[in-house]
């Protein structure tokens, strides 16, 4: 940690539900393999087990768990890793609730454990995104690009970035 000012990453409930779901199935998935096909089978027992319970790992490691704000930059904190985010070329930061509405994904995660990768719409174009919550959403501009977070108190987080950044 860099004793930033910290934002939750609240989950809503579809993704909470996509994930539960989810990891049902696939830990299912793990199970028939294992119990199922491994004594008829073993390699491919445990291929059908490695096949499905490795992607929920690396989605579950990508997972969000919140947000650190510094005046240079802004923290996503993951499950013992972060991603970095430079403040320095930010341009304007605001609340939208709409920003991610009628998105299709490009390349990332759409919902199992949090939203991140790469979107586009029409009202942003494209852009990246780190989010648990669609309604929450805060739109980041900066000179090269777009992001989306959705932190657990939006208007705190434009009120604090406005007031660090100068903006």
């Amino acid at each position: 940690m860099t004793g930033g000012i910290k934002f939750t990453a609240p989950w809503e409930t579809p993704l909470l539900l996509t994930t539960v779901f989810s990891v049902i199935l696939l830990v299912g998935i793990a199970m028939i393999g294992l119990i199922v096909i491994a004594p008829l089978a073993l390699v491919w027992g445990l291929f059908v087990a490695a096949l499905t319970l490795l992607p929920l790992a690396v989605a579950a490691l990508c997972a969000i768990r919140g947000y650190e704000l510094t005046p240079d930059s802004l923290y996503v904190q993951r499950l013992g890793w972060r991603s970095t985010l430079s403040l320095t070329t930010l341009r304007t930061v605001h609340v939208d609730p709409e920003a991610t509405a009628d998105s299709v994904r490009v390349f990332g995660n759409g919902g199992l454990f949090c939203f991140t990768g790469t979107f586009a719409n029409d009202r942003l174009g494209t852009y990246r995104a780190f989010g648990t919550d669609r309604k929450r959403t805060v739109v980041l501009k900066f000179v090269e690009r777009t992001v989306v977070i959705t932190p657990g108190d939006p208007h705190g987080f434009v009120a604090k970035t406005k007031k660090l950044r100068k903006l």
